[in-house]
C-alpha cells in the first residue's frame, strides 16, 4: 500500500505562481505518492515553498528577539535571567525531531526520483533544503551546543540515533557548513528567486551563512570551552580562522553580486515603516498585507504597558551614537550629561530614528503633533521609535502594515568588515565600503579610526569575565561594535547573537558602568530633579516614593526590582536608574536538555548527560 503525506499549503506560498482565479478554483492538491514524489521542478517548488510557509520568521523577531540584553531596559525581564527563577530542565520543551525528518524526506526523494530534473535545478532547490537543515541545525546548536544530528530520513524503529548520543558541537557545525557550501554553490541568485524577497535565494544563503561563520568564529574565540561539556574545543574540524575566512567568502559573494545597495539616507526611517520592502537593501523579509502575510502588533509592543514589556532604549546605548563629526561623545569626561532635549543635536542621524527625540511627531486626531515621553511606556526615558507606525491609532488596533526586515544589507557589510579585521586583513579601503558607507548616509564624517574609544573599551572591559580581545586592530574592532548596535539594533536579536558570540552575555548583569546593575536612564541637572523638566511641550517631575502625577519617574531608596533611584553623574546633575536584578553564568551559553527528552533517553540510554551544570536549576 502506497504512503501518503499530507502538505498544508498556505496562501502565501502560491502568490506570483498561479493567478488567484485557478488557485481559488481548482481542486486542492494536498497529497502526493511518497514514492514517486520529487520527480519533476513543480513538485519539489511545492514542498520546498513549504518551508518558507513554516519556518520564516515573522513579526515576533523583531518583536522580541532584542528584549532581553544590556542596552534594552525592560519593566519584566525572561526568567532566564531573573534572580531566584530556578530555571531547570522542567522549564524546556521537549526536542522536536519534524523539521529534520521533513527536509531528509525531500532529500532522500529527489535523490531517488529526479532523475530527469535538469541537474542546475535539481541541485538550486536541494540547496534550498540543505540551506534550511542548516538554518534550523544552527539555531538548536545555538540553544544546546552538541545536539542529535542525522542526514537520513528517520523512522521509530531508528533507535541507535533516537536515543543516541549527541553530536559534538564542532562536527555539527561542520554539517552545517557542508550544507551551506553546497547551497552557496547552487542555490540561484537570478531575479526570478529574488521577487518580493521572500524566496531563498543565493544572497539569503551567503547572508545567513555570514552571519552563522561569524558567530561560531567569536564564539570559540571568545569562549574557552564547549560549555555543553565544559571540556576544550577538540579542534578537529574548522578553526575560528577557516570560519573567519568562510564568513568573509561569504559576504562577499553578496556584495560583489551588485544586486544589492543602501538606500538614500532620507528613505532610511522608510526601511522600518513601509508597507513595501526596499529591493535595494532588503535582501529577506515579509511584505505585510492584510489578505497574505497579516497585518502585525509591533507598535503596540512598544507602545503598551499590558501586551508587552514597555522596551526602552538606555544611556549607554544613546552613548553609542557618534557625532556628526565622527567622533565618539567623551562619556568618561562628562559629555554625555546632557538633558533629553539637547543630546541629539549634532549626532548620527540614527539616533533619531531609533529612540524619540526632539522633534519627533505622530498623527494624533488627525494632526501631526510632537510626541510625548510617555513614562507609562518607558523604564528609562528613552522610548523606542525604530518600528513605530508614527500613527496613535496603530498604538492600541494591533493593525501595523509595515513590512519586516530580517536580513538587510548592512549586516553583510558588516559581518565582512569583522571577518577581515580578526583576520588581521582591514584595510581603510574595506573600511571605507561597509562601515564608512553606513556612517555617511547617517550624516557622520567617515573617519578610518586610528585609536581606540576608552568609554567603549571600558564598557566592553571592566568586570566583566572575559573582557575584550580581538585578533585584529583593536580601535576598527571597537567601531564594529559600535556601528553593530546603532545600525542594527531592535533587529532579530542581533543584540543578544553578539554578546553571546563575544562570550559576554554578563553584560546583561552588569549592564552599564556606573556599579549599579540597573539599567541607565536620561540624565536630569539639580534644577531638573528639583523643579521638573520640559520635553516636547510636555512638563515632567521627577517624585520620591509614589508618583505625584501621571508623568513622574518614582524615586525609591530601596531599590527593589521594578523602582526608580538616581544615581550622581560624575560631574554634575544624575542619572535615572531602572533596577532590576538579573545574574547569568557560564552554563547559560547553552540551556538545559528538557526533563522530557532525557527521561526519555535514560530508559534506553542511561549514560546520556545532560548540558554541563545543569543537572540542577538556578
Amino acid at each position: 500500500m502506497k504512503k501518503f503525506i499530507n502538505i498544508v499549503l498556505g496562501v502565501a506560498a502560491m502568490v506570483g505562481f498561479t493567478s488567484c482565479e485557478k488557485f481559488f478554483t481548482r481542486e486542492p492538491i494536498n497529497k502526493f505518492s511518497a514514492e514517486t514524489y520529487f520527480a519533476s521542478e513543480a513538485e519539489l517548488k511545492m514542498y520546498t515553498d513549504g518551508f518558507i510557509n513554516s519556518w520564516m520568521p515573522d513579526y515576533s523577531e523583531p518583536a522580541s528577539g532584542d528584549m532581553f540584553n544590556d542596552l534594552i531596559a525592560t519593566k519584566n525581564s525572561t526568567g532566564y535571567l531573573l534572580e531566584g527563577a530556578a530555571y531547570n530542565a522542567s522549564k524546556r520543551s521537549a526536542w522536536s525531531w519534524g523539521w529534520l525528518r521533513r527536509i531528509n524526506f525531500m532529500l532522500e526523494g529527489v535523490e531517488k526520483n529526479g532523475g530527469n530534473i535538469p541537474a542546475d535545478v535539481k541541485n538550486h532547490y536541494i540547496g534550498v533544503a540543505r540551506f534550511w537543515r542548516a538554518y534550523q541545525t544552527f539555531s538548536n546548536m545555538k540553544t544546546y551546543g552538541n545536539i542529535p544530528w542525522t542526514d537520513k530520513y528517520l523512522q521509530p524503529t531508528d533507535e541507535d540515533i533516537l536515543y543516541g548520543e549527541r553530536m559534538d558541537r564542532e562536527e555539527v557545525f561542520d554539517k552545517i557548513v557542508a550544507d551551506l557550501e553546497f547551497a552557496l554553490e547552487n542555490v540561484s541568485g537570478d531575479a526570478q528567486y529574488r521577487k518580493g524577497q521572500v524566496y531563498i535565494n543565493k544572497y539569503v544563503v551567503g547572508t545567513f551563512a555570514s552571519r552563522a561563520y561569524l558567530y561560531e568564529a567569536s564564539f570559540r574565540s571568545n569562549y574557552e570551552k564547549n560549555p555543553s561539556t565544559n571540556q576544550p574545543w577538540n579542534g578537529k574540524f574548522q578553526s575560528p580562522e577557516k570560519l573567519y575566512e568562510l564568513a568573509a567568502k561569504a559576504a562577499k559573494i553578496v556584495i560583489d553580486s551588485n544586486c544589492y545597495k543602501l538606500a538614500p539616507s532620507a528613505s532610511y526611517p522608510d526601511l522600518f515603516l513601509s508597507p513595501t520592502l526596499n529591493a535595494d537593501e532588503v535582501i529577506w523579509g515579509l511584505t505585510a498585507d492584510s489578505q497574505v502575510y497579516g497585518v502585525h502588533a509591533l507598535s503596540r509592543y512598544y507602545y503598551s504597558d499590558s501586551m508587552g514589556d514597555t522596551p526602552s532604549a538606555t544611556k549607554e546605548m544613546v552613548n553609542m551614537f557618534l557625532k556628526a563629526d565622527g567622533t565618539p561623545v567623551k562619556v568618561l569626561e562628562g559629555e554625555g550629561e546632557k538633558s533629553i532635549s539637547d543630546e541629539f543635536a549634532g549626532r548620527d542621524k540614527r539616533l533619531g530614528w531609533t529612540v524619540l527625540g526632539p522633534g519627533y511627531k505622530v498623527l494624533t486626531s488627525g494632526e501631526m503633533k510632537l510626541m510625548p515621553m510617555e513614562c507609562n511606556y518607558s523604564m528609562t526615558g528613552y522610548m523606542l521609535v525604530k518600528w513605530l507606525m508614527p500613527n496613535r491609532v496603530n498604538f492600541l488596533s494591533g493593525q501595523d502594515n509595515n513590512s519586516i526586515l530580517i536580513y538587510r544589507y548592512p549586516e553583510v557589510l558588516l559581518n565582512y568588515a569583522e571577518a577581515m579585521n580578526e583576520l588581521g586583513k582591514m584595510t581603510e579601503t574595506i573600511w571605507n565600503e561597509t562601515v564608512g558607507l553606513l556612517r555617511e548616509r547617517a550624516g557622520v564624517k567617515n573617519i578610518y579610526p586610528s585609536e581606540a574609544d576608552p568609554w567603549l573599551k571600558e564598557y566592553y572591559t571592566k568586570d566583566l569575565k572575559r573582557p575584550f580581545k580581538t585578533n585584529g586592530n583593536e580601535a576598527v574592532a571597537l567601531e564594529l561594535r559600535r556601528e553593530r548596535v546603532t545600525e542594527l539594533i531592535l533587529e532579530c536579536g542581533l543584540r543578544q547573537f553578539d554578546l553571546y558570540r563575544y562570550a559576554q552575555m554578563d553584560l546583561c548583569e552588569r549592564r552599564g558602568l556606573s556599579g549599579e546593575e540597573a539599567w541607565t536612564g536620561i540624565w536630569l541637572s539639580e534644577s531638573d530633579v528639583q523643579n521638573g523638566f520640559t520635553f516636547q511641550g510636555q512638563a515632567y517631575k521627577v517624585g520620591p516614593d509614589q508618583k505625584l502625577e501621571s508623568w513622574t519617574y518614582p524615586i525609591s531608596e530601596t531599590k527593589a526590582d521594578g523602582t526608580w533611584s538616581l544615581q550622581k553623574a560624575a560631574n554634575n546633575g544624575y542619572y535615572l536608574m531602572f533596577h532590576y536584578d538579573l545574574r547569568w553564568q557560564d552554563k547559560m551559553y547553552v540551556y538545559p536538555i528538557s526533563q522530557i527528552d532525557l527521561n526519555l533517553i535514560w530508559q534506553k540510554n542511561p549514560n546520556f548527560k545532560q548540558n554541563d551544570g545543569w543537572e540542577t536549576g538556578i
